[in-house]
């Protein structure tokens, strides 16, 4: 989840790629800033107040892969301290264009992986349910034994094997 200041970074962020029509080429920046930021070793880096500001933004910009735009926000992020908002920011933007566009998130967890039909199947059930476009990712956790789990926005399905051995099991103990 998104922390308070990671909503206003991407709240901005998103603001002004929609005025400029550039949703799109923020979410890809986003994704190469998330690149960058993910490594813990990087972020203690950029964290370091010891490292002249200039060294740590040329850390960041010497990868070649963002733009002028989003080398600003990895200053801003670099000054103001929150190198290590930046996932929350990028899930935060893309959130928000999901929502702009009338999209939703889903993440399928199986305990082997679905035919391509089946994807389809469950991705088009799903939508028609939502009355929204469905971006869909597929897990495979054999843990889960059968059935599935759906999570989409804040709600969880769980019809899976492995949670219902487990309710079963808790109900056959709560009964003796």
């Amino acid at each position: 989840m998104a922390t308070a200041a990671a909503k206003r970074y991407a709240r901005a962020v998103f603001e002004s790629a929609t005025g400029e029509g550039r949703v799109e080429e923020w979410s890809a920046q986003l994704a190469a800033l998330r690149q960058v930021f993910v490594n813990p070793e990087m972020i203690e880096l950029l964290r370091n107040p010891t490292i002249p500001i200039e060294q740590r933004m040329e850390l960041v910009t010497s990868l070649d892969v963002l733009d002028a735009e989003a080398s600003n926000l990895a200053r801003l992020l670099i000054e103001a301290g929150h190198v290590d908002e930046m996932g929350g920011i990028a899930d935060e933007f893309e959130h928000l264009a999901d929502e702009a566009a009338g999209r939703v998130r889903a993440t399928v967890t199986t305990a082997v992986e679905l035919e391509p039909e089946d994807r389809d199947r469950v991705a088009g059930e799903l939508s028609k349910r939502l009355g929204k476009e469905v971006s869909m990712e597929v897990v495979v956790d054999p843990r889960i034994l059968g059935g599935l789990k759906l999570q989409y926005g804040d709600r969880l399905v769980d019809a899976s094997v492995a949670t219902r051995l487990q309710q079963l099991r808790r109900r056959l103990a709560d009964a003796s």
